[in-house]
């Protein structure tokens, strides 16, 4: 089963969810704002993926914190930024089990493995 981690609001989240219903494929869609960040499931992304793929420094969220956080940014911060601002991780993160996606590509989508 496709899990789909974001907020619905983001336009690269709609695009995605989009395609996926678009292309017949069943998922599951776990929102950040209501559901908070599942912490295993961050741990494991960042073990698999590394926490400079997930910590999206472009955003608003990324420009509100203090020049202090920002400057001393590692492995175990990054892990705890995530937790606490939702809103920081790139989106989406899509899971099917055997794949781990981070944003939104067609062509990655086609190739999903449930």
């Amino acid at each position: 089963m496709i899990t789909l981690y974001g907020i619905p609001n983001c336009d690269t989240v709609k695009k995605a969810r989009k395609w996926l219903s678009d292309n017949g494929r069943d998922y599951s869609f776990h929102d950040y704002k209501k559901q908070g960040v599942p912490e295993k499931e961050l741990r494991s992304w960042v073990k698999q993926l590394g926490w400079e793929i997930l910590l999206n420094k472009r955003g608003t969220t990324w420009r509100k914190l203090d020049e202090a956080t920002k400057a001393s940014v590692d492995e175990a911060s990054a892990i705890q930024i995530m937790l606490d601002n939702p809103s920081i991780i790139k989106r989406p993160v899509t899971s099917s089990g055997k794949t781990l996606l981070v944003g939104f590509s067609a062509e990655e989508y086609a190739q999903l493995k449930d």
